[in-house]
Formats: C-alpha cells, structure tokens, sequence
C-alpha cells in the first residue's frame, strides 16, 4: 500500500479547508490545514474529494441532492439545496434570497448557513474546470458513512454517540484514528467533526482512485460551465 498514489479527503472549516491525506489501509493519515483552495490544489494527491457543490444549477436544486436525501434517512437534513448560479452574484443574503426566488420551482430562499458557505462556493466555482473533474470529485461525508455501514446512521455528528458510531465505522474500514487526534489545531480553526467528515472523504477518495466508488445519479447532468453535478462515495 505504500506505493499507492495518495488521495485527499477534505471539508470545510473556520479557517478554511482541512485536507486528510492517505494513501488506504496499512498506512498513516496526514492532516493539513490550508487556507484557501489553491493549496488544495497543490497537494500531492492522486484524487481529491471534497464536501462542497461542484457545478452550480441555473434552476435552484439538483438532482444528486434529490437522489441522496432519499439514501440518508434521518440524516438526509445535512444535504443542503444548492443555489441557482445567479444567486451567486447576490451582494448580501437578502439580495441572493431574492435571486433565488427568482430562479427556484416552487420559489425557494436560502438558509443562512447556505449563504455562509458562499465564500468557499464561489472559490470552487471559479477553480474548478470540467478537465480537473478527473481528479476533482464532489463527495459529502453523510453519504460516505452511510456507505459504510450499509444503512443511514442513526446519531448526528455533533452528539458523543454520533461521534463514536462515525468513529467505528472509520476504523472499520481501516483508517489510522491517531491522526485525527493531532493537538496541531486549535478547535477554533478545525472542528473535530470537520476532521471526522474530510477522513470519510479520504476513504471515498480512495476508493475513486481504486475504482470502487459509486456516483449519484449514475448518469449525471451539467452545468452551464460544463460541469458534471454529482455526488461520489
């Protein structure tokens, strides 16, 4: 397994984006704090996966959140309807509720939490080309555990049962824990669930590299710039 490409699982955090590095089972996990999606970009990875929208609908909503809503159960709440493109250009959340009503059916606003991940939105939206969605994958973290396990969790990730029951299933399939409980972070720049979820997209992008994976839907759409919406684990 050494000689294996390694891959990156990564989630947004307070401070930008935490990155776990891993080459699969039998190897260590390495952390990474960086700062914007640029130093994503230059990691040395294989295949990066990452829990953010790639591709922008012009109609409020896209089918992969439809498809993965109906898999996660009681978890399916984590998956958030991802804004039309116009809304992007909005100058505050007032104005992108009101773009969004605009390209929604039925009408549709936008939560605040929503509009708060505007800011990373929009720095994937201008990074990411349809050529680099070879080493690019969307992925969401609730997907990649229910993936696990075979069935939706039953704890959210932010409860002491949720954390030790995404904890299992990690180890599970063979992931190093110890690297997770690095003292290099303050909680203020990552949270532990944040490095709990770019662990699981670590283990999904490992399986894109080793052909294992699945995507949602099977036969994805675009968006106007080319890009494939879809949803790995």
């Amino acid at each position: 397994m050494s000689e294996a490409y390694p891959v990156a699982g990564v989630d947004g955090c307070p401070s930008g984006w935490i990155a776990v590095m891993w080459r699969g089972p039998g190897s260590n996990a390495i952390p990474v704090l960086c700062r914007t999606f640029a130093d994503i970009l230059a990691l040395k990875v294989r295949v990066i996966a990452i829990d953010m929208p790639i591709g922008l609908p012009e109609v409020s909503g896209r089918e992969v959140e439809r498809q993965v809503r109906l898999l996660l159960g009681a978890r399916r709440s984590s998956v958030f309807t991802v804004p039309a493109r116009a809304a992007m250009s909005a100058a505050d959340y007032r104005d992108a509720c009101r773009i969004n009503l605009a390209h929604s059916d039925p009408p549709r606003m936008i939560s605040k939490e929503c509009y708060h991940l505007f800011k990373k939105l929009r720095e994937i939206d201008a990074a990411v080309t349809p050529q680099m969605q070879d080493r690019v994958f969307e992925a969401h973290p609730e997907l990649a555990f229910r993936t696990m396990k075979g069935m939706a969790l039953r704890h959210s990730k932010r409860t002491k049962e949720g954390r030790r029951e995404r904890e299992r299933l990690l180890r599970k399939v063979g992931f190093p824990l110890a690297a997770l409980h690095t003292k290099s972070y303050r909680r203020v720049d990552v949270a532990p669930d944040d490095m709990l979820d770019a662990a699981a997209l670590a283990w999904v992008a490992r399986r894109i590299r080793d052909g294992e994976s699945d995507r949602f839907p099977a036969r994805p759409s675009h968006d106007v710039r080319g890009l494939r919406m879809e949803i790995n684990a």
